[in-house]
C-alpha cells in the first residue's frame, strides 16, 4: 500500500506531499493521523529546518474530507463523528498553525473545503495558477469544521470570509492573493521551485529566531496588543541569552557573516538567562500570561 504522505528531505527542506491523487488527495483519517505522525518527528529534527507541503498528481492540493468516511461516522452519531471528524481536523490545522518550523503550501490544484483550510491554518502559501479555491461545506448543509469559520475572516475579514462561507462559490488565485490566504501565484511549472527558494530566504536566518516569530505571531494574533506583546517579549527572552543572538550582534558590529549554533541549550552567558527568566516568572506572578 502506497504511504498516504510520501516524505523527501533535500538541503534542509522536507517536502511533504498528499498521496491519494485517485481520490483528489481526500484527507480521511488515515491520512491526517500520518501527516500528524510525520510532523511530530519533523519538529525534532535538528537536520531539517522547513516544510513544502503540497499534493500529489496534477489536479488537487485536497479535495478536502474524505466525505464517503465522515458520512459514515455521522450515521454512528454526534458523539462519533465530533471525535473522528471534527477533532481530527481541528487538531491537524491547529499543528501546523502553530508549528514552529515554517510551512509552506505549494497549491498545485483545487484546494476546497479542509484543503482550503490547510492553506489557511499554515504561515505561507504559494499558489500555481492552475489552483482553485472553494469553501463548500454549505453544499453538504454544514459549516467548515477544521477551522474554517475562524481563520478565514482573520484573514480575509468578515464580510469577504462571509460571502465565501455562505454561497459555497470556488475562487480563483488571484482572489486568494486578494484575500490573503496565499502570499504569490506563480505559473504552474514554477510552483515547487518558488516553495524552495522562499524556504531559502528563510534558512538563511537563524533557526531559533525564525520559530520565535512563528510563535510570537502564533500565539499573539488574536489576543490585545497588551497580551501580544507579553507573548514578543517572552519570545526574546528566550533568544536573548543564545549563542545566535550573541553572535549576529557581534557579526553586525565587526561587519562580518555571523555563524549560526542553532540550539537553545546553548548560551553565551548563562547569568542573562537565568535573569530573563527570573523576570518572566516575576511577570507570571504579577498576572501576565503567556499562552
Amino acid at each position: 500500500m502506497a504511504d498516504l504522505v510520501l516524505n523527501e528531505t533535500h538541503d534542509g527542506v522536507t517536502v511533504l506531499t498528499l498521496n491519494r491523487p485517485e481520490k483528489l488527495n481526500a484527507l480521511n483519517y488515515a491520512l491526517i493521523d500520518r501527516l500528524l505522525a510525520i510532523l511530530d518527528d519533523v519538529e525534532v529534527d535538528d537536520g531539517i529546518r522547513a516544510i513544502i507541503l503540497t499534493g500529489a498528481g496534477d489536479r488537487a492540493f485536497s479535495a478536502g474530507g474524505d466525505i464517503q468516511e465522515f458520512s459514515g461516522s455521522v450515521a454512528d452519531g454526534t458523539d462519533t463523528a465530533m471525535r473522528d471528524f471534527v477533532m481530527r481536523g481541528q487538531r491537524l490545522t491547529a499543528r501546523l498553525e502553530a508549528f514552529r518550523k515554517p510551512i509552506i503550501a505549494a497549491v498545485n490544484g483545487i484546494a476546497f473545503g479542509g484543503g482550503c483550510e490547510i492553506t489557511e491554518a499554515v504561515p505561507l502559501a504559494i499558489a500555481s495558477d492552475r489552483a482553485l479555491f472553494a469553501k463548500p461545506e454549505i453544499n453538504l448543509a454544514m459549516p467548515p469544521t477544521f477551522g474554517g469559520t475562524q481563520r478565514l475572516p482573520r484573514l480575509a475579514g468578515r464580510k469577504r470570509a462571509l460571502e465565501l462561507l455562505l454561497t459555497g462559490d470556488w475562487f480563483a488565485p488571484p482572489r486568494a492573493l486578494e484575500l490573503g490566504l496565499v502570499n504569490q501565484v506563480v505559473p504552474h511549472g514554477d510552483l515547487m521551485p518558488a516553495a524552495f527558494y522562499l524556504a531559502g530566504r528563510i534558512l538563511r536566518h537563524s533557526g531559533l529566531a525564525v520559530a520565535s516569530i512563528l510563535t510570537a505571531v502564533a500565539r499573539g494574533l488574536n489576543q490585545s496588543i497588551a497580551e501580544g506583546l507579553l507573548v514578543e517579549a517572552e519570545q526574546f527572552a528566550r533568544m536573548a541569552p543564545t549563542v545566535d543572538l550573541r553572535q549576529a550582534l557581534d557579526a553586525w558590529i565587526e561587519r562580518h557573516k555571523a555563524s549560526r549554533d542553532g540550539s537553545w541549550t546553548h548560551v553565551a552567558r548563562p547569568d542573562e538567562a537565568r535573569r530573563a527568566s527570573l523576570q518572566l516568572d516575576r511577570a507570571v506572578d504579577q498576572g501576565a500570561t503567556f499562552r
